[in-house]
């Protein structure tokens, strides 16, 4: 599409403000680049997540300068709980040099506001209630901006169109810009679907560690092990985040419904717990894809950076995003300021070009390793066995934390740190 007024110019253009788009702008930003940060919403807004963070993800919001203080509204975790119908193993978070001890909970319902504020801070210009339609396009088919509309119902909605030399897309799972470009989903990559709810829940709202069910029981035939994973997220205002997932390797796989199996397995909760039914709950059941282990790909073309879940990077291991999209969105700061340090051409292309590669270098072999234990789980032989034989051996389990949360020492570290970093350069990356 054809941009006959230009609403305004940028550097970079950065389309959505959640975790990817926020860390991206932040650091563009503090680069000295103009940066026009665009959101469609407007803050405050809900977002379905588990709204359960890593120390992996606490490390970056560490670089951008959050204070993860219990004053500020943060609630802290020390590690993982792993729980399955006959055993229940507690694991506290590795200390390691490159990462915190600690993992937070927070709702996403002011955890972007908050990124976007820290990006504003920096010198982002964010423009919220901006819905990207699609990129602009120069007579070679480069990106050169993007059009859409901004406003509201309430107060009318005009047609804008801005202008950069570079566009990032952190537009989320749609992925919008991308997809008008011709990149598709790779159906080659693993794939998750999620739902949550959120409760209130004395028991658990305050808990010290972030809660894992490797079993789903059936409340209506406790014999039938339901597909998926489960996780409980304490968020220490009275209530816990709920929810679960199923990968595409379970045979359940697009044949459920999720909110029903959800209700199910709640339902086969203790009692006490008050997760049963409807009184305690807060809010509707919502749900959202898992694009994972680089499902769309490449990540830089013609002016365009997919960063985050545009880009298809949750950890097929563990099913976080955020991390990945923040750490993403820093690696993509890095090198458009270094490529729009150069004049446009093809010395500036072909530092963009280095962008795919480093995310390969950091999370390829990883993200394989991934895809093969997504396949491996999603046999219930395979399940079963892991989990009966392997949370009675808690050295083991520590060994699977660490791989499962991508938590090692990138140089040195213990034996674990050294046998996850060597299978992950060992085999071919995602």
């Amino acid at each position: 599409m054809s941009d006959n007024a230009v609403t305004d110019t940028a550097d970079v253009i950065v389309v959505g403000a959640g975790p990817a788009g926020s860390a991206s702008a932040y650091h563009l930003a503090k680069q000295g680049l103009d940066v026009l940060l665009l959101e469609k919403t407007e803050f405050p807004r809900e977002k379905v997540c588990g709204d359960g963070l890593t120390p992996r993800a606490v490390r970056q919001l560490l670089r951008m300068g959050v204070d993860t203080s219990e004053s500020a509204g943060w609630v802290r975790n020390r590690g993982l709980r792993v729980v399955t119908n006959k055993t229940t193993l507690e694991m506290d978070w590795p200390t390691l040099a490159a990462f915190p001890n600690y993992g937070l909970t927070r709702t996403r319902l002011d955890f972007d506001d908050i990124l976007a504020q820290r990006a504003v801070e920096a010198g982002a210009r964010l423009q919220t209630a901006t819905n990207v339609i699609e990129p602009v396009l120069d007579r070679a088919g480069r990106v050169v901006g993007v059009t859409g509309t901004h406003g509201t119902a309430s107060t009318g909605k005009k047609r804008v169109t801005y202008r950069a030399p570079l566009v990032l897309s952190c537009d989320g799972v749609s992925g919008r810009l991308a997809l008008a470009l011709g990149i598709a989903k790779r159906d080659d990559r693993p794939l998750g679907v999620a739902v949550r709810r959120y409760y209130y829940c004395a028991e658990k709202q305050l808990d010290e560690y972030l809660e894992s069910w490797l079993e789903l029981r059936s409340a209506q035939n406790p014999q039938v092990l339901l597909p998926g994973y489960g996780w409980i997220f304490g968020l220490g205002d009275g209530r816990i985040n709920v929810g679960l997932g199923v990968l595409n390797s379970s045979s359940g796989f697009g044949k459920t419904d999720y909110r029903a199996m959800l209700k199910d397995w709640l339902n086969a909760t203790p009692e006490e717990w008050g997760l049963r039914g409807e009184a305690n709950a807060d809010g509707p059941i919502r749900g959202a894809a898992l694009p994972m282990g680089f499902n769309r790909t490449p990540h830089y073309t013609r002016g365009l950076m997919l960063v985050g879940d545009s880009g298809g990077m949750v950890n097929p291991f563990n099913g976080e995003g955020i991390a990945y999209a923040m750490e993403s969105g820093e690696v993509a700061a890095e090198i458009a300021a270094d490529a729009l340090a150069r004049k446009a051409g093809p010395r500036r292309d072909e530092v963009l070009r280095q962008y795919p590669k480093e995310l390969q270098d950091r999370f390829g072999g990883y993200y394989r390793l991934g895809g093969t234990f997504v396949k491996l789980i999603g046999n219930p032989k395979i399940m079963r066995l892991c989990t009966e034989h392997g949370l009675n051996h808690p050295t083991l389990m520590r060994f699977v934390l660490k791989l499962l949360a991508n938590l090692t020492e990138t140089r040195g570290g213990d034996v674990y740190d050294r046998v996850i970093n060597g299978l992950s350069k060992a085999v071919p990356s995602a």
